[in-house]
């Protein structure tokens, strides 16, 4: 009988802008040489509704367009147009962001490696920074 594993580890973040993304493969890598896990499942995921975790590909001017894109689809300002911000919050437009890159991804791992599409990379969303957030990476398998 194979009994599955689990891991489970928290990544941290503070980005000093209000909005920006960073690559975690590396970090997600050493959470699986860690498990000691060869096959089964990575599941990362933010753990607050104004981040992000997606994959895509790790190139400066493809994140220049989501940021810009994403600015265009949800504008910070005015602060005003949004009924989220008369709590007296101001980031409406990073909740409608999160919706918008998703809150997580899962990733096969295969022969204790993230088995991923060419130029596929986990990253890190944030749109409401200047604070800690963290990220859940929970990996299952055997």
């Amino acid at each position: 009988m194979t009994w599955m594993k689990s891991y489970r580890k928290e990544l941290w973040f503070e980005i000093p802008s209000r909005r920006g993304f960073v690559n975690i493969t590396p970090q997600v890598r050493s959470c699986l040489a860690d498990s000691g896990i060869q096959e089964g499942l990575v599941l990362v995921n933010a753990m607050h509704i104004t981040a992000s975790v997606f994959i895509n590909d790790d190139e400066s001017g493809l994140h220049r367009d989501f940021d810009q894109w994403l600015e265009q689809l949800a504008p910070h300002e005015p602060v005003s147009q949004y009924d989220h911000n008369n709590t007296g919050e101001d980031n409406a437009d990073a909740h409608l962001k999160r919706s918008v890159m998703g809150r997580e991804v899962v990733v096969a791992v295969t022969r204790g490696k993230l088995d991923f599409g060419p130029w596929e990379q986990i990253f890190y969303g944030e749109f409401d920074g200047r604070r800690r957030k963290r990220v859940l990476v929970k990996i299952i398998g055997e």
